[in-house]
């Protein structure tokens, strides 16, 4: 596929100095080549000609990826798909290229975290693992097996098994992350409290009905108080993107370089800045080959140093199973 002129594999060495060239240029080859973004931005009257910063380029709205087929050039016969609920539509994400996922997900972890061979990695995911075409369990399958530690690895319920691992762990001083959906970690913390000061505990959001809803502040003071960790860590992830951003604490989230946060104006949807409080859009370069600029359905807040926190979502939106949490 032409129309680019870089390789799309160094967007994850990216300067943030290069940012908007690369994405103003990714835009020009989206329009050309993506029919169902070509046609969103004919219908709003965004085009090349008028857009000149990455702050005017239209953004597809997230609901898309539920109806339309989202590809940039080529096909695709790979796709990562929402979890949803019972009485939802799931978002389906074609990637014609895998290893940009790869690349992105690896190069986001060792941003924040460092090397993944210097961990034992626990994942709490059963609503993931319960079913296919989750690109969370994709990331987690893959940063387990590049640790490279024996007891890295999967649990569905089996509580009783992961809390004799992590007093293993514990004991060993082994440096740990145990990421886990927020319903599961919540049933794991009230059986099973302890006192960890060699673990990472990192949510990644999900309720999923099974338990009472609660805030991001209820959850977090709760799981700290059970599991004796100062901070609780989270992933910000969405099926209709290649990328994560990760928060040390406190709901406060970084984004890596080549993943950008804005906010717009709830009553105008064309309002768009770098900063303030509003409607949560995104700019992940790693979706070249299907949309980068998505209009998502999170309420928050963007920092004038790029960092932003999520309190919810639009009183409109389907509730997903990523995130349930408001504040």
């Amino acid at each position: 596929m032409t129309g680019l002129p870089f390789d799309v594999n160094n967007i994850f060495s990216l300067s943030v100095d290069h940012f908007d060239e690369v994405c103003m240029d990714i835009f020009r080859f989206q329009y050309q080549h993506n029919p169902v973004y070509h046609q969103w931005c004919q219908l709003i009257g965004k085009d090349p000609s008028v857009v000149k910063t990455p702050e005017q380029i239209p953004s597809l709205p997230v609901s898309f990826f539920k109806q339309k087929k989202v590809l940039t050039g080529g096909d695709a016969i790979q796709f990562f798909e929402s979890s949803g609920t019972t009485n939802t539509q799931n978002s389906r994400h074609w990637v014609r290229d895998m290893s940009l996922y790869r690349q992105s997900f690896i190069a986001g972890f060792e941003r924040f975290y460092g090397n993944p061979d210097e961990w034992c990695i626990l994942a709490l995911l059963p609503a993931y693992l319960e079913r296919q075409h989750s690109s969370l369990v994709m990331m987690a399958e893959e940063l387990i097996r590049m640790t490279g530690h024996p007891k890295s690895g999967f649990y569905l319920y089996n509580h009783e098994e992961l809390d004799h691992t992590l007093k293993e762990l514990e004991a060993a001083g082994q440096k740990t992350l145990l990421l886990g959906v927020t319903f599961a970690l919540l049933d794991f913390a009230t059986a099973f409290p302890q006192q960890l000061k060699h673990t990472i505990v990192m949510e990644t959001g999900g309720m999923k009905g099974r338990r009472k809803e609660m805030t991001r502040v209820e959850v977090h003071a709760f799981l700290t108080q059970q599991l004796g960790v100062a901070q609780i860590h989270s992933e910000y992830g969405m099926t209709e993107l290649l990328s994560q951003a990760y928060s040390a604490g406190e709901g406060i989230f970084e984004c890596p370089p080549w993943l950008r946060v804005m906010v717009r104006d709830e009553e105008d949807p064309l309002g768009t800045g770098q900063m303030g409080r509003g409607v949560i859009q995104l700019i992940d370069l790693a979706n070249v080959y299907s949309c980068s600029f998505i209009a998502t359905e999170d309420v928050g807040r963007v920092f004038e140093d790029g960092r932003f926190e999520v309190w919810g979502r639009l009183d409109h939106s389907d509730i997903r199973g990523c995130s349930l949490m408001v504040l």
